[in-house]
């Protein structure tokens, strides 16, 4: 993890430069995220060999018809549910127009929100904040979890609209109480300046009602949002249920 970029690799920052480009030109509406949304918010940067991408799912086909043509590309269709991806050597896109939960799914509310830069001297949009925080929170697999990322962005990125992050993880205001409990145990002298009071209450009285509500009926895991293997055992064997299916 490095605070600047890797100037020395120029075959990536060629990469990026071309696909960046060749995005823009395809007239596909998209957005950068991943690492470079996380430098541009954070001055956090890691060595990456790919750029993430995202947009809305009526856009990716245009950005899959584009590239097919281009010399020395190759597209794929990873998953029609989330993900395509575009190829060229050891380098490649991620072109994300959902989640592997199927929760942040892009739509034009996104792009309201967008901040436009450059990026390889190349204009580019990014995608919001606080979007990027309502994606990276449901990322807490055994080989990866985002939670220093997301710990990082509130840490450094200002302004932040606190209220339009509730909104999106209003479902799932569980994950969002328990981040910021997280954020208060690694930053005890930053906490009471960046998480606002309002935000903290709610979400403890929140979790204070919970015991005033009668239990679920039906046995419910909800760990497959946030980890898509370690609770496999809750599914398959003890009968938990990660979505009900009930035909006649």
């Amino acid at each position: 993890m490095k605070t600047c970029p890797d100037e020395s690799n120029r075959e990536a920052h060629t990469f990026y430069q071309e696909a960046l480009h060749h995005l823009n030109a395809s007239g596909a509406d998209y957005m950068l995220g991943g690492a470079f949304a996380m430098f541009f918010y954070t001055g956090i940067y890691r060595d990456t060999k790919d750029l993430d991408i995202f947009c809305k799912w009526t856009e990716y086909p245009k950005i899959l018809q584009y590239f097919s043509v281009q010399p020395g590309y190759r597209v794929e269709l990873t998953d029609v549910r989330w993900l395509a991806k575009v190829y060229k050597g050891d380098y490649f896109i991620d072109i994300i127009f959902d989640t592997v939960n199927n929760i942040c799914r892009v739509d034009d509310t996104w792009y309201q929100h967008t901040v436009s830069t450059t990026f390889e001297e190349v204009p580019v949009k990014l995608m919001a904040p606080e979007e990027l925080v309502w994606c990276k929170i449901y990322v807490q697999n055994r080989e990866r979890f985002d939670g220093a990322d997301v710990n990082h962005i509130l840490l450094r990125c200002k302004p932040f609209d606190w209220k339009r992050l509730l909104f999106r993880l209003d479902q799932h205001w569980h994950l969002l109480l328990a981040q910021l409990l997280i954020f208060q145990f690694v930053y005890p002298a930053d906490y009471p300046d960046i998480i606002p009071r309002w935000l903290f209450d709610e979400l403890m009285d929140r979790a204070r009602q919970q015991y005033e509500l009668p239990p679920a009926v039906e046995k419910v895991c909800r760990g497959p949002f946030i980890d898509q293997t370690q609770y496999e055992i809750d599914v398959k064997i003890w009968n938990y249920k990660a979505y009900t299916i009930k035909t006649v």
